[in-house]
């Protein structure tokens, strides 16, 4: 007989085992993260993770002459991180109707279910892998100008924007959304347009846009991982040190910009040994560039007309991509439709950590994996159908947060 028991363990068992695979084989940053155990650890607290990091040397020493006086003794310098974890969630919704399948067609039920929890797998990969190359406010486009009807022009393009989702368009100073009490549905986009519904009622014409404003998934600003447009700035507090601060300049990013900040140029061999140079004096090891597919054909086009043959390579932990050959051994240029346009980043992989309390699991704290459905659309009742939420707490941090570097204003190809 089949009972909610039954059907609990069977969720249980059809998500745990492909969300894993989805994982590992679906995003490029995520998986150059997690590849393996050494960038993940489970040694957190409820809230948050506090490591010291080195910033200054002793300055108690110097050469003297006989009988000078003796250096006064110093000490070595430390100051405390604090990383938060943030809290990552995804749900699916069964009608009872779906439900009773269990009873008269398990294999149908399954089939069911398989498909919503592969898909949600591959849909909290994508989205995690978006949070890696962002700031952690959750930016996924960039209003450029006023809407007509609905209609946001986005600066930069709406590729990470999902037509189906619900998003806040952000005034990223204040943090409020533009349409207050309500969320906007994505019913359209082009290539540089995207086309909302009001969904509190209003007008759609009502969205009041301005240049500069961030289109966020709906309730996820300033809630995301702190990704590596944070992580890898030359200003800005990370993990509460701000390196504005005395004692704190190490505390710093590599930047190395174009000869005019925010206008692109040609890329060349010498710019990127300029920008992983920047991570090397700081005693980083940079071990991976991360870019985008136009960059990473703007490589290309360099490489081609200084060598004769251009071929990617094999590098370790099953990765490929373009080498860019250094003193210090090769590096892999790797190419992420996610990644920040305009840009490579370099990075130290040996000095980012994915703090989680736990991998993903089932919110089953209460007896049962499945909740009933007791609002739809705002409409609170009771509903013939249920829901099963997914949770993970985690954040991406680093220990060394100049151990890595980053070239922008970069043309792409």
């Amino acid at each position: 007989m089949t009972t909610m028991s039954t059907v609990d363990a069977l969720l249980k068992e059809v998500y745990e085992s492909p969300v894993r695979e989805q994982v590992n084989q679906d995003v490029v940053a995520l998986r150059r993260v997690t590849k393996d155990n050494s960038n993940i650890t489970t040694e957190v607290g409820g809230k948050y993770v506090v490591f010291p990091v080195h910033m200054t040397r002793n300055s108690g020493i110097g050469a003297r002459s006989e009988l000078g006086a003796l250096p006064v003794a110093g000490q070595q310098g430390h100051l405390a991180s604090k990383v938060s974890l943030k809290y990552q969630y995804g749900t699916i919704q069964l009608t009872g109707q779906t439900m009773k399948l269990a009873d008269s067609n398990y294999q149908a039920f399954a089939s069911v279910l398989d498909n919503e929890v592969t898909g949600l797998g591959k849909d909290l990969a994508k989205n995690l892998n978006q949070e890696i190359y962002g700031d952690g406010l959750g930016g996924r486009a960039t209003a450029s100008a006023n809407s007509a009807a609905g209609v946001v022009t986005c600066a930069g393009g709406t590729e990470k924007l999902n037509v189906g989702y619900y998003y806040d368009i952000v005034d990223p100073a204040t943090g409020t959304p533009r349409v207050v009490g309500g969320n906007q549905y994505l019913a359209s986009k082009t290539a540089t347009t995207a086309t909302f519904t009001v969904t509190n009622g209003g007008a759609a014409s009502t969205i009041a846009v301005t240049s500069g404003d961030i289109i966020v998934i709906t309730g996820s600003y300033g809630k995301e991982w702190t990704g590596l447009n944070k992580i890898i700035a030359a200003t800005g507090s990370l993990q509460q040190i701000d390196p504005a601060t005395a004692g704190a300049a190490l505390w710093a990013g590599g930047v190395l910009n174009g000869s005019t900040p925010g206008t692109p140029e040609a890329l060349t061999e010498a710019r990127m040994i300029r920008a992983v140079d920047i991570s090397t004096t700081a005693g980083g090891k940079v071990s991976l560039g991360l870019t985008t597919l136009g960059v990473r054909r703007a490589y290309f086009n360099v490489l081609q007309t200084l060598r004769q043959f251009v071929n990617t390579q094999e590098f370790p932990g099953g990765f490929s991509g373009l080498g860019f050959t250094t003193d210090r051994g090769d590096i892999p240029i790797v190419a992420d439709v996610d990644a920040i346009k305009n840009t490579i980043l370099f990075v130290d992989e040996s000095e980012l950590t994915l703090y989680r309390e736990a991998d993903w699991s089932w919110m089953d704290s209460d007896g049962s994996r499945f909740q009933r459905v007791v609002s739809i659309g705002g409409t609170a009742g009771n509903y013939d159908a249920y829901y099963a939420t997914m949770y993970q707490y985690s954040e991406l941090g680093t220990g060394r947060r100049n151990a890595h570097s980053r070239l922008n204003d970069i043309t792409e190809a």
